[in-house]
């Protein structure tokens, strides 16, 4: 029987609020605290973890749908807070943080090995991560217009993928949001598409990938059964099949994830 290495939970996932949850044997973390620190101690709860055993909390960048609850839990429980050295002038224009360490490229922290991918996103500077644990891996990747060709092979045949899927594109431009504001969210420096999330899992996945966790959905723009019918749509025209493809919502979180 294999053993269980990373565990993982998405405890909230949208543009109110965003939070993962990722453990291994030695190291409990969060990717990102935009939810309140009272929903982040519930659902934290609800999985049996106690929100002081969180080691770190790695930011993806600083929109406020990523850090709402940041101060309050770092005041609470005091975990090492990893970002870049903009993210944290930028964060400490609205509050300090007494402990945080700056990440550039690669990382290593008890059993676990962590790689930063540069995302484009409408933020002063923004971070996807792949966490590695004896060998199993987690990629995060949400809150950018696409995903660099110079990372392509680094992210191919991971275990688990949490990739943004935000909105349909049809969708989006039939809503009634400002042009202006459209454009953005399609542009390079916006959120990526069902589509363009589709293409890309759909050349990355491999023999070892056993989860897709479609995240930061639209509530607007997007629905669940859009975004993975779009999925299924791209895996099967490459001749690509996965049984675990799970939809991150923004008010539940996901189950706990064992690769």
């Amino acid at each position: 029987m294999e053993c269980v290495i990373i565990k993982v939970s998405i405890l909230a996932s949208g543009s109110k609020g965003n939070s993962t949850y990722i453990s291994t044997e030695t190291h409990k973390l969060l990717v990102d605290i935009g939810t309140s620190c009272l929903y982040t101690e519930k659902m934290l709860k609800s999985i049996e973890v106690k929100p002081s055993s969180i080691d770190s909390i790695f930011i993806t960048h600083t929109h406020s749908d990523h850090i709402n609850g940041l101060k309050v839990f770092c005041k609470k429980y005091n975990p090492t807070v990893y970002l870049t050295k903009k993210m944290h002038q930028e964060i400490i224009t609205k509050f300090e943080i007494d402990n945080y360490v700056y990440i550039d490229n690669n990382l290593e922290i008890d059993d676990l090995n962590v790689s930063t991918i540069k995302t484009s996103h409408d933020s002063g500077e923004s971070n996807g991560y792949i966490f590695e644990s004896n060998e199993k891996t987690v990629v995060y990747i949400t809150d950018t217009g696409y995903i660099n060709k110079k990372y392509h092979k680094k992210l191919k045949n991971k275990n688990l993928y949490i990739i943004e899927s935000n909105h349909d594109v049809e969708m989006l431009m039939n809503t009634n949001r400002p042009h202006h504001l459209k454009i953005r969210i399609l542009g390079d420096e916006g959120h990526l598409s069902n589509n363009d999330a589709s293409e890309y899992l759909s050349e990355f996945i491999g023999p070892k990938t056993k989860h897709i966790v479609l995240a930061h959905l639209s509530e607007e723009a997007n629905s669940k059964t859009t975004a993975e019918k779009t999925l299924i749509e791209k895996l099967n025209g490459r001749h690509r099949e996965l049984d675990s493809i799970i939809i991150a919502d923004q008010n539940e979180r996901t189950e706990l994830i064992e690769i």
